[in-house]
């Protein structure tokens, strides 16, 4: 299999006439599938009339794919470097093979098609609210900027977003390294906000457990959760720093330290802090979570999964084999204004942020 277009014969990568809103026509290998679930897409640089570019400054790594990553090399920055380069010039994007999943960038808009419908400008400085796994990617600058030891990456390259694509503006009042982080996982709280409403409109404020509840989507949830009305507020977190992290932050009724892996330990955690609950929130970027999450979720309840570790087969078949008649959403992130509500959340609320600029220190002391 070729590893970039220059390898490509000619007639194999001529033009298509027509370009398709979805990003059809970027798609190389297999033919035919959606740009997220191919193999490799089209990277060149000339843009249709319906497409924008951008001149990347900066990708963050989601967190499941940075884990893995990280866990694979043993810490050795020069290593993970050198592989999200190797998949960004095989794949065309930066699409983690193990864990299926991307990230996210921001830059500056360098070229709008006539035709695009996104509402873009030259020179705005934008985020992109798609994922990496579908966004033709090229890297020029070899991550000269990055040592390997941080979700985000300062870079240099291109990339390019269809006719029907998601990008904001960054705020002007907060840091890149800052808004892009909140940006990176705005789908958990928005979505969070939905479902609780769903159950404050019947009347009922329901207990919420956030299981991750220390980590940048579990606090924007947790957040997002007493926003919207719920009665009860529950973060679980895997370590005691966490428990302290989160003290005297107003995000949680009460914290459960437990292995969310253990769903015994899981489910009877939740109970002592006040559970089962009514609605459960998985923001965890580590596999076998869910037979807990469910357990720990009382009967008609709603979990949320909102994790790129998630296992839908363990979920579905865990519920059936428990007898558990529990709701369960796959948190997609995408909500209509899930970027500004996430900011909102994040301006108006002084233990959000004062935990995200904790997890971000060691990235802007770097």
């Amino acid at each position: 299999m070729p590893a970039d277009l220059s390898s490509v014969p000619p007639r194999a990568r001529e033009r298509p006439v027509q370009s398709d809103p979805i990003g059809l026509h970027r798609v190389l290998d297999p033919v035919g599938a959606l740009p997220q679930a191919a193999y490799r897409l089209d990277t060149r640089g000339e843009i249709w009339p319906d497409e924008v570019k951008i001149a990347v400054s900066r990708l963050n790594l989601d967190a499941a794919s940075f884990r893995q990553l990280t866990r694979k090399h043993a810490g050795d920055g020069e290593a993970i470097r050198a592989e999200v380069l190797d998949i960004v010039k095989s794949r065309g994007k930066m699409h983690n093979p193990a864990t299926g999943s991307g990230g996210m960038l921001s830059g500056v808009v360098a070229e709008v098609g006539p035709e695009s419908s996104l509402g873009l400008h030259v020179g705005e400085t934008v985020t992109t609210l798609v994922s990496l796994t579908l966004t033709p990617l090229v890297i020029t600058d070899g991550l000269a900027g990055w040592d390997g030891t941080s979700e985000q990456i300062p870079c240099e390259g291109y990339a390019v977003l269809f006719g029907r694509s998601i990008a904001a503006l960054m705020p002007e009042d907060l840091s890149a390294t800052l808004a892009l982080a909140v940006m990176d996982v705005c789908g958990a709280p928005a979505l969070t906000a939905r479902v609780v409403r769903q159950y404050v409109d019947r009347a009922a404020a329901p207990t919420v457990c956030v299981i991750g509840g220390a980590g940048k989507s579990g606090s924007l949830a947790l957040a997002a959760a007493r926003h919207a009305g719920a009665g009860h507020t529950i973060a679980v977190v895997p370590v005691q720093q966490e428990v302290d992290l989160l003290a005297d932050k107003d995000l949680a009724d009460a914290v459960a330290l437990v292995d969310a892996r253990d769903p015994v330990a899981l489910c009877a955690a939740v109970n002592e802090a006040g559970g089962p609950a009514e609605v459960t929130v998985v923001c965890v970027d580590v596999p076998g979570c869910e037979g807990g999450a469910i357990l720990s979720t009382e009967q008609g309840g709603t979990v949320i999964f909102f994790s790129m570790a998630t296992s839908f087969s363990a979920a579905a078949l865990g519920a059936e084999g428990l007898a558990s008649d529990v709701t369960m959403l796959v948190g997609n992130g995408f909500v209509p204004g899930h970027a500004a509500y996430a900011l909102d959340l994040l301006r108006s609320h002084a233990g959000v942020r004062a935990l995200f600029e904790a997890r971000l220190a060691p990235e802007a002391a770097g």
